[in-house]
């Protein structure tokens, strides 16, 4: 099976980088997310090193929010060392919803969101779609929430309420979305053209129609920068693991 993998057209990915990043405003009112800085240089710059260092020949960034600024830095890729094009949406399609406008998704691919900041192996993230066959991956990963209260545990059968248990604040923990996805093509069945589609109602589309979904997990680095806190952590991750993020640098 690793021959016929290798035999397969050389990979392509398509980078989600139109949101308005409302969370880390006021820095996004003047520059969007991606190109907010990790370290000394765009945290989208990162992601592109490194999926270019993975095989990945072309990637395609959907563009939104100040567009023109992701497009003028990035421009063909060439000085990145991948061929670069772009979808820039006239209006929010969500989260999945541009894929439908974007040519030649007609081999499995790679969707990631491009404010990651992660070490993840994405070579053999989309390997692993490939061998599996399903319609679509999600690099999974563990997350623990603490929960800054006292948490009850009641009976509804007594009036009044009646407590069985006080958990002093808990840490919960879930297996999460890493914002980094492989899809075959058949996915496009799935999304119709034009509309507005989010990550989460496109899985349970697929969930819905029988289709195989299956999870990916990763015990590797993964921060999503989207709120300040997460952000000033990655500055100072980056710094700290540098060479993991970008190990030719």
């Amino acid at each position: 099976m690793e021959d016929v993998i290798s035999l397969l057209p050389m990979p392509r990915g398509v980078i989600l980088a139109g949101g308005v990043g409302s969370r880390l405003r006021p820095y996004t009112t003047v520059l969007p997310k991606p190109l907010m800085p990790v370290g000394d240089r765009p945290v989208l710059e990162i992601v592109i090193r490194q999926l270019a260092r993975a095989g990945f020949a072309r990637l395609t960034i959907a563009t939104g929010h100040l567009a023109g600024l992701i497009e003028a830095y990035f421009a063909d890729g060439a000085r990145f060392g991948v061929e670069i094009d772009y979808f820039r949406e006239h209006e929010p399609l969500g989260t999945v919803g541009a894929l439908s406008s974007i040519d030649g998704l007609d081999e499995d691919f790679l969707v990631m969101n491009g404010d990651v900041l992660t070490d993840l192996d994405y070579k053999a993230l989309l390997d692993d779609h490939r061998r599996g066959g399903q319609i679509a991956t999600i690099a999974a990963n563990t997350k623990s929430v603490e929960i800054s209260l006292g948490v009850l545990r009641t009976e509804d059968d007594d009036d009044p309420v009646r407590v069985t248990g006080y958990i002093e604040k808990p840490t919960l923990t879930y297996e999460v979305s890493m914002g980094v996805y492989c899809f075959s093509p058949r996915v496009m069945e799935f999304i119709p053209a034009g509309q507005r589609l989010d990550f989460p109602d496109l899985v349970l589309r697929l969930i819905d129609a029988g289709e195989a979904v299956r999870a990916w997990r990763s015990c590797d680095y993964w921060l999503d920068i989207g709120r300040s806190e997460d952000y000033a952590q990655a500055q100072e991750d980056f710094e700290r693991l540098r060479d993991h993020f970008l190990p030719d640098a």
